[in-house]
């Protein structure tokens, strides 16, 4: 199938929660003053969950070997997430809503055709971020889910998403990087626990306060 045959036969999503989606934009078109910042978020916001994740890994420099790992396996999982989120556009290929509700307000610029909208890639890392670093730090995963409920919102906000696409990311995600994690922090287990104490060690554990090298 040719690339204009496949925007041709593009799913509108418009029908699920299209209604819902226009009362999220016109709110964006009564609040001027909040675009730029939620713009802004929509992108740069997406480094906080590289910080949760390494302050995740640095945490875990004091914790046991299992901890490490899992601070090590929580990017890979993210990526997992998200390749798996790519997949899943290729073969819904659902239309941007800036095609399918064009007289809508939009903050973002409308992308490419072939630049499909379900699920969310922003919300994927942000969902999967979530499920990935609950297996590590409770604490940290919680903090993560408030930021990962504001960059779907944002993504409904700027227009660049239907609800449903940030309803999906998070259904995809949060199983998806789950059981990554969980896999990679049985395989990886002994390795990990090997080169905690060879010259990755400086980098996988803290030394102890107030310890010092022998002479």
């Amino acid at each position: 199938m040719t690339v204009h045959s496949a925007v041709q036969l593009a799913f509108d999503g418009s029908a699920l929660d299209g209604s819902l989606f226009t009362t999220v934009t016109d709110f964006a078109r009564d609040t001027p003053w909040l675009n730029t910042p939620m713009e802004l978020w929509t992108n740069a916001g997406l480094g906080v969950f590289a910080v949760l994740m390494l302050m995740g890994w640095w945490n875990a420099r004091r914790r046991d070997d299992r901890s490490m790992v899992l601070a090590l396996a929580a990017p890979v999982a993210v990526v997992a997430a998200f390749a798996v989120a790519e997949v899943a556009k290729k073969l819904v290929a659902e239309v941007r809503p800036c095609y399918s509700l064009p007289h809508d307000y939009f903050v973002d610029a409308c992308p490419a055709r072939t630049d499909f909208a379900f699920p969310s890639g922003h919300s994927t890392t942000a969902f999967a971020t979530v499920a990935a670093l609950w297996l590590l730090d409770r604490r940290l995963s919680v903090i993560a889910a408030a930021f990962a409920l504001l960059e779907g919102f944002t993504r409904v906000y700027v227009g660049a998403h239907y609800p449903h696409d940030v309803i999906g990311a998070a259904l995809l995600a949060l199983p998806v990087a789950y059981l990554a994690s969980l896999l990679l922090g049985r395989i990886a287990l002994p390795l990990v626990a090997r080169l905690r104490t060879g010259a990755l060690g400086p980098v996988l554990t803290a030394t102890p306060a107030g310890a010092h090298a022998s002479p």
